[in-house]
Formats: structure tokens, sequence, C-alpha cells
């Protein structure tokens, strides 16, 4: 009997939204039942919005199981969306929603964010892309990161309170950092 021919999963590590070449990276670990997640989505926006092609972002899962029993699965259906490079749109549509995570939820929000398999919901009931969320969650461990959310900026913990003067100043700093190295 011939063996299924397994599909190579992307982790999240290796997905930037955004200009890839971009001189700054903007990282943001989420779990995507948090409320204080939630409240930081119209940040990540305007940030998207003020620096274009300055910036990408790499969105971390950090599920906090303990509190949010749903974040996990949710952070799962994520993995399964960057699959087909819908990452951001179901990272909105999930911090959006973080009150309605169960399964089924999340299979009609990845159809939403233009997510085409059909075996999607498959996948998420088997588990498939949990080894990856569990992946982020102890490099954020190993990053320090305690809750969610939380930012680096170029790999430099964002330690200041969280709002989009703050990170936009880190971010402008972090431009004005490369352009000295380039000069240099």
């Amino acid at each position: 009997m011939k063996k299924k021919e397994e599909v190579e999963i992307i982790g999240l590590g290796d997905i930037l939204v955004g200009n890839p070449s971009a001189p700054v990276t903007v990282m943001e670990f989420v779990d995507y039942e948090s409320e204080a997640c939630e409240k930081a989505l119209p940040i990540v926006k305007e940030l998207m919005k003020e620096f274009g092609d300055k910036i990408n972002f790499n969105f971390r899962n950090f599920p906090q199981t303990l509190v949010h029993q749903r974040a996990h699965k949710a952070a799962e259906a994520a993995v399964g969306a960057a699959q087909e490079g819908k990452l951001f749109e179901m990272y909105e549509i999930l911090l959006k929603n973080r009150r309605h995570l169960g399964t089924v939820s999340l299979k009609n929000y990845a159809r939403e964010a233009g997510v085409k398999s059909k075996s999607f919901l498959t996948d998420l009931i088997n588990g498939i892309y949990g080894w990856h969320v569990q992946d982020d969650l102890k490099f954020g461990i190993d990053s320090g990161v305690t809750e969610a959310p939380t930012f680096f900026i170029n790999g430099e913990k964002f330690v200041h309170r969280l709002t989009t003067k703050n990170l936009s100043e880190a971010i402008k700093a972090a431009l004005k950092k490369r352009k000295l190295k380039k000069a240099a």
C-alpha cells in the first residue's frame, strides 16, 4: 500500500506579513482569546498603514490555555490559514470574534478569510497544526514572553506601555538604527 504523501506545514516563524525585505520586523506573540490582543489589533493595523513597506509583521502564537481554553485551537486555525497565505485575514477575524472560537466557528472564519482547503476542519480536529503552535509557545517562553500580546522590534523586546505612539516611536528608532548601520 502506498503511503499518503505528507504535505509540509509552514510554521509562523517563516511567515512575514508585509514587505519581506523591509528593514524592520515587528513580531507579535498573540493569544486569540485575549482581550488585550484584541485591543492591540487597531494598533497593528495603524502601524501597517503608517509604515507601509518599511515594516513587516511576524505573528507568533502564545495561547494562554490556563485562562483561555479555546486559544490553542484558534492558534492552530491561524497556522492552517497561513498555509494558504491568509494569516493576517485570519488573525483579524479571530481577534474580532475572540469570544466565539468553537471548532465549527473556526472553520467558518477560515472560509471568511479566504481559505479554500476542503480538509481544513479535518486537519483542525486532527490537530495537525498543534506542534507548530507549541513551537511558537516554546520560542516565546525562551524569548522571555510571559503574556500576550508581547511585541519585539527587530528582535528587541518592546517594554513600554502598548500604544500606537509608543510602538511607532520604537519602529522609527529601529529604522534610524538601520540607516546608521547602512551608512557605516
